[in-house]
């Protein structure tokens, strides 16, 4: 229950912080990896800029802004449970011509700030911080084109800054809807 409202304080701060940060949209995602479930609340803001409209497909993206929650259930012990606040620049591609549903592919790779760095006993991460990337497919869909949902595959890990780094894999389902 504690775990439920810290992180429903969290989607609140998220929310009351939109004023700085000129959201477009709202996503939640959940996922799996590793022993340990994780829940995420994003805002997101469109880049202005879309290249190769002329195309079949055409490329841009979002910078997202993120808060979630990692629960490690590893049968070792020493589960604990970590916030995870990050921020990433997201390309994606879609198709030029939008019809009721609309597929497109991203790419992304971010830093993220972890509040603990052992996960659970055979799990320590070295460092708060990470790099987060992923990559994922899906539709946007809706009379506005204005949902989207994917699957997303994220690994995180230190990129070798200290010892041991031993990462973590999440296959991840996003829903998200642009205002």
């Amino acid at each position: 229950m504690i775990k439920k409202i810290y992180f429903i304080l969290c989607a609140l701060t998220l929310l009351v912080a939109k004023s700085a940060y000129p959201a477009d949209a709202i996503s939640i995602e959940a996922g799996y990896g590793d022993h340990t479930n994780m829940e995420r609340l994003s805002l997101s803001h469109a880049w202005e800029t879309r290249w190769f409209t002329d195309h079949t497909w055409s490329l841009g993206g979002y910078w997202d802004a993120s808060i979630g929650t990692w629960n490690p259930h590893a049968a070792t012990g020493g589960n604990q449970v970590t916030t995870d606040f990050s921020i990433t620049p997201v390309w994606r591609a879609r198709q030029t011509k939008i019809g009721s549903v609309t597929p497109f592919v991203e790419l992304a790779v971010g830093v993220h700030y972890l509040s603990q760095s052992r996960i659970f006993y055979d799990k320590n991460m070295s460092t708060h911080f990470q790099f987060g990337d992923h990559i994922g497919a899906g539709i946007t869909v809706g009379e506005k084109q204005d949902w989207d949902v994917m699957v997303r595959f994220q690994h995180l890990s230190n990129a070798g800054i200290q010892n041991p780094n031993p990462g973590i894999n999440f296959l991840q389902l996003r829903v998200g809807h642009w205002f």
